[in-house]
């Protein structure tokens, strides 16, 4: 049974991200399933810190973007979703190619979610674990 209480469409999800960060990094919403939202960015020079690997910053925003449209598409028209704590373990370094986020619920609430984000590389090696929590807001 599927938690999405919007309909998902992922070319206008990806269009939303036009002149903003999301646009800069290269960060795209790929794929969903009933409880999951998935999204990739690359690793190149929008996304690398001074060593030439992915900076943790980076990992950071794709996490947020991907759990915070997940969160939004979990609730319905008369609420939307903002960022209460984002923490993020890097667990293992990427210097090229993609790397792909999965957001999977922990808690859908009344008035806050967690959720938990996966990013890993091409080999489908874990490269970060992150957890948010977003606050529920009714619309004014």
């Amino acid at each position: 049974m599927s938690i999405w209480k919007r309909k998902i469409d992922l070319d206008v999800i990806n269009a939303f991200r036009i002149n903003t960060l999301v646009d800069t990094l290269g960060i795209e919403v790929t794929d969903f399933g009933d409880d999951y939202l998935c999204a990739k960015m690359p690793v190149d020079h929008r996304t690398h810190q001074p060593m030439g690997i992915l900076h943790g910053g980076a990992s950071v925003s794709l996490a947020e973007t991907v759990g915070s449209i997940a969160a939004t598409m979990a609730v319905d028209e008369n609420h939307y979703c903002v960022g209460l704590e984002i923490n993020a373990n890097h667990l293992k370094s990427a210097r090229d190619g993609y790397v792909h986020a999965t957001a999977t619920p922990i808690h859908i609430g009344r008035s806050t979610q967690v959720w938990d984000i996966k990013i890993v590389n091409e080999a489908e090696q874990l490269v970060c674990i992150s957890r948010l929590t977003m606050a529920v807001l009714k619309r004014g």
